[in-house]
């Protein structure tokens, strides 16, 4: 099998690179993608390392997975390109997310989406993934009717600009800014653009596709981006209205048994996600599970995760996985 990894350089392709070694894939032929700039630079897999080719190589040598993360122009280019000669693409980019014919997959979810006519595939939002793994079980039990979500995302998710400002700010640096303002002892109410609704294109994000997610255009979703100099991971404190009351034992359960999600909830010995110890690891966290007294059939919830693993990276090998499993290539 050849597999592309197209944006191998950056901060999610070079952790796809991490989790295609960690879950058994290495033995494929990878094929590491990036700009003319990079070209012939080495990577690591595992304790391989492997020239990085351009795009135009990758595609010649006819790879039946690319996995995309090089932002939303060149997918927009080179998708359908790739799709048009037989590969499955899987684009982490905003570029094809709300395409009716795009899935749009978190694999625990609904990767019976992904079929053999279905080549171009989308990886939600970092901030979505994490989000809607947690509240896929609790939809199908108690019915979702509304969502307040407030987040605290990691300088991470902008990327490798905004990690290198967060560190000079604390240097005492100059620092070359990703963000209007500085982020060191800071929280910015502020990601991707404002529309002119006032809300931001990440909490336009949140609702749209949580709703193509759980296939419930009904949900009533309201958000609040909040970026925080922290490196681990994405928080998110969300607020769920059921239309089905509920049990929060029962809740508990359910979120226990959840492939791919950790609770941790037992306040009497501090036992809480947070992003300090989600950073490097593939599941989401789950805690400070507590019923809402102030009206009827309502849950909070404290969501934390990696964003460039299960929030990214981890999220699009495991389509890969799906797909090879499968047997759709």
């Amino acid at each position: 099998m050849k597999i592309a990894v197209i944006g191998a350089t950056g901060l999610v392709g070079s952790v796809m690179l991490k989790v295609i070694g960690e879950e058994g894939l290495s033995h494929h032929e990878i094929i590491p993608v990036a700009s003319s700039k990079s070209i012939g630079k080495l990577v690591f897999l595992g304790n391989k390392q492997l020239p990085v080719v351009s795009i135009e190589e990758a595609m010649s040598q006819n790879p039946q997975i690319a996995v995309f993360s090089a932002g939303s122009s060149l997918s927009k280019i080179w998708a359908p390109k790739f799709a048009a000669a037989g590969t499955y693409v899987i684009d982490n980019s905003s570029a094809w997310r709300m395409f009716d014919d795009v899935p749009l997959v978190v694999p625990e979810i609904n990767a019976h989406e992904i079929t053999q006519t279905t080549k171009i595939i989308a990886n939600p939002n970092c901030s979505t993934i994490q989000m809607v793994l947690a509240l896929a079980p609790l939809h199908q039990r108690y019915k979702i009717r509304r969502l307040v979500i407030s987040t605290y995302q990691s300088v991470t998710g902008t990327g490798v600009k905004a990690v290198a400002q967060l560190e000079n700010e604390r240097k005492n640096l100059p620092a070359d800014m990703a963000y209007p303002y500085p982020i060191d002892l800071n929280v910015i109410p502020h990601g991707g653009d404002f529309l002119e609704n006032g809300y931001t294109s990440e909490e336009e994000k949140l609702v749209n596709e949580t709703r193509k997610i759980l296939s419930d255009s009904s949900l009533q979703i309201t958000a609040t981006v909040v970026r925080v100099p922290v490196y681990g991971g994405h928080s998110e404190a969300v607020n769920v209205e059921f239309l089905n009351d509920y049990n929060l034992e029962d809740v508990v359960d359910l979120l226990s048994e959840t492939s791919g999600i950790v609770v941790k909830n037992n306040p009497g010995t501090f036992d809480y996600p947070m992003p300090l110890y989600s950073q490097n690891k593939n599941e989401v966290f789950v805690g400070r599970i507590r019923r809402d007294f102030s009206q009827p059939k309502t849950l909070n919830l404290w969501i934390v995760a990696d964003n460039l693993r299960k929030g990214a990276a981890t999220n699009a090998i495991q389509i890969v996985k799906y797909i090879i499993q499968s047997k759709l290539v």
